[in-house]
């Protein structure tokens, strides 16, 4: 079934700044997403979803009660929620493989067992900018594309992205949104930022960095975080990057350079730092070849479980 807004299907393929004209009430909801202030979403209930990481989990949860995600310059953050039981999963999607993620996220909110109770499936898209690259633009049209192709009716709630979510200064095109967080309870999608994203942040960048795909790491039913056990080779010339300075850094490892936040640089220099002490993982990293599992402490901060 179609990609809807406000009931009816979209025409695909057009730009995101056609839809949002020929649909009054996405552009006014991309209008007011822009507008908000950005806030600082501190680590109580929170669970940070990283690039090519997705969550899902529902209003039952105990632990978990705002799903969020920052630092897309090119990327998108994706939401999605089932009106009826409130499943909601959030993922940070690159354009890696937009056509396997897709039927990814959707069955992660599908896999809840009180699916099929009333309500329907919801989308909101937030991120990328009028980049010179076009990859913004390629991975919006990717994401449109393949909700369209679903089986199920989803419905288009939320469109900032791409020329919609765009700021121009000096000549030089950057973000107004870089990150996004929902509330589980509520279903409010507000711009956010995060101080911490955690737990195990260095070892879920390595696996970024080193082309892992699209996965799940919550288990809603446990309300537990579970990191790995994962594989990689090691980084190709790994010495040689942690000797070049911040403009090559940026220019070679980054698809925006002039839009990234300030913090990138130093990011990508720990998770090389990371890769050189693990140029593949061990038993240090996962004990048994197992999965690390994390779990709220009563103060809402992620603790290892035994």
């Amino acid at each position: 079934m179609p990609l809807l807004v406000e009931g009816r299907r979209v025409r695909l393929p057009q730009s995101a700044g056609d839809l949002v004209r020929a649909h009054p009430t996405l552009e006014e909801r991309a209008r007011l997403l822009r507008g908000q202030c950005v806030q600082q979403v501190g680590p109580q209930g929170l669970l940070y979803v990283q690039q090519r990481e997705l969550a899902v989990t529902s209003p039952k949860d105990g632990s978990i009660s705002v799903l969020g995600s920052d630092d897309a310059t090119t990327c998108h953050i994706v939401v999605l929620r089932h009106t009826g039981n409130g499943a909601t999963c959030l993922t940070h999607c690159d354009g890696t493989d937009t056509k396997a993620e897709v039927p990814l996220i959707m069955n992660a909110v599908k896999s809840f067992s009180d699916y099929t109770q009333c309500g329907r499936l919801e989308v909101h898209l937030v991120g990328g900018f009028s980049d010179d690259r076009q990859l913004s633009q390629k991975l919006t049209h990717q994401l449109l594309s393949e909700f369209d192709r679903q089986k199920e009716d989803v419905h288009l709630v939320t469109l900032c992205v791409t020329e919609l979510n765009d700021r121009e200064e000096n000549e030089n095109h950057f973000p107004i949104i870089y990150g996004i967080a929902v509330n589980i309870k509520t279903a409010e999608i507000y711009r956010a930022s995060f101080q911490d994203r955690g737990p195990e942040e260095e070892l879920r960048a390595a696996r970024i960095l080193t082309g892992g795909p699209m996965i799940s790491i919550y288990d809603a039913k446990t309300e537990q975080l579970r990191i790995g056990p994962y594989s990689w080779t090691p980084f190709p010339h790994v010495d040689f990057w942690l000797l070049q300075d911040d403009k090559q850094i940026l220019e070679n490892l980054s698809t925006s350079p002039l839009a990234e936040p300030p913090h990138f640089v130093e990011h990508i220099r720990s998770t090389l730092m990371f890769l050189k002490k693990y140029p593949s993982p061990t038993s240090k990293l996962f004990p048994g070849n197992k999965a690390l599992l994390y779990k709220k402490n009563d103060n809402g901060i992620w603790e290892k479980s035994c």
